[in-house]
């Protein structure tokens, strides 16, 4: 029979996971509503009474005028219908309605866990760190949106950056803390396997560098250009590159270096992960570090192709939104492979 410790341990491990699953559905669905431009349908930010929605016709016609007076509608909208409209609500809506769920799902369990005393120190301090990015991440959203309600019906490139970059430490986070707990740490690590995991730490600081990027990309729609791969254009280093002044401002505000950027970390991590995954066959590692590199090293071909095929058919939201996912996907399976060469056997 099972003691209470390890049923303890099984329960919080069950939270956890449901509460990543349900935030790589919130990425998935952020990336399809930014896609569908989506994002500026509802102005204002109700935090209680904008979780009932519109039902009666009274009610639609009131947040549709409401969307009326903002510049999306005045300068990219205009004469758009009711019907119309209500898609591209729904989108903003439900998007809205699951960072809510997500709050509620986290912080609920996490005081009964601990009100129940189930939580060591350690773990209720990532917890409450956990909870406190969520919190950030919410302001940060209506932030973003707000940045668009003004006179330009554009969403500030950074504030939508630090949101995608918000969101991947949120489930980075999580799966991490999931796996302490699944796997808790070892008191000691060999030297060559020390080398490996400091590797591992760049590989997903990359990766991570790679996700900002792209939030650049999105927000400035970087990629709606030079829709050509190996080249852009004519050429593999395209004209007008530091075209803006201060030079520092081409690599957030350039539409061409942006994308340039972007392109030249996804060829660095071309090149390192497979050296990575190579070099991990001749460590006295895991066998679960070893599959969990090359589950890397498969997420890492699949990212390149779906990269590779959104810019070449101008950015179509399938293939937009499923390389947001797979990104998510590439970026915890590095944690994962990071946090297995400092891990135990599973304690479950």
């Amino acid at each position: 029979m099972e003691n209470l410790q390890t049923i303890y341990r099984k329960q919080v491990v069950t939270w956890l996971t449901i509460c990543g699953l349900l935030v790589f559905c919130m990425i998935i669905v952020g990336g399809a509503t930014r896609l569908t431009h989506s994002g500026l349908s509802i102005v204002e930010w109700e935090p209680i009474v904008g979780t009932i929605p519109p039902i009666t016709d009274t009610d639609w016609n009131q947040v549709f005028d409401e969307y009326k007076g903002s510049p999306e509608y005045q300068l990219v909208n205009f004469g758009m219908s009711l019907d119309e409209f209500k898609v591209i609500f729904w989108w903003e809506y439900f998007h809205r309605l699951l960072g809510r769920l997500i709050g509620l799902v986290f912080f609920l369990p996490f005081l009964y866990f601990l009100l129940r005393r189930r939580l060591n120190s350690e773990l209720t301090t990532r917890l409450l760190g956990i909870f406190a990015l969520g919190g950030l991440q919410g302001a940060m959203g209506w932030y973003m949106v707000a940045s668009g309600l003004v006179d330009d019906p554009n969403v500030s490139q950074y504030r939508l950056t630090a949101h995608l970059g918000i969101a991947f430490l949120i489930f980075g986070a999580i799966t991490w803390t999931t796996l302490s707990v699944i796997y808790p740490s070892k008191t000691n690590i060999s030297i060559p396997v020390k080398s490996m995991y400091k590797l591992s730490v760049i590989v997903s600081f990359i990766i991570f560098l790679m996700v900002l990027s792209g939030g650049f990309v999105a927000g400035l729609r970087a990629g709606l250009i030079y829709n050509t791969f190996p080249l852009m254009g004519d050429r593999f280093i395209p004209p007008d590159l530091f075209s803006l002044t201060p030079l520092w401002s081409n690599f957030f505000e350039n539409m061409i270096t942006v994308q340039f950027d972007h392109r030249i970390i996804a060829y660095i991590l071309a090149l390192l992960i497979p050296v990575f995954w190579f070099r991990l066959r001749r460590r006295d590692v895991s066998i679960r570090t070893k599959k969990l590199s090359s589950l890397l090293l498969g997420l890492l071909v699949v990212q390149i192709a779906l990269g590779v095929s959104t810019l070449m058919l101008h950015v179509p939201t399938v293939l937009g939104v499923a390389h947001q996912g797979v990104g998510s996907l590439l970026f915890i399976t590095s944690l994962a492979v990071t946090q297995s060469m400092t891990s135990r056997r599973g304690m479950l």
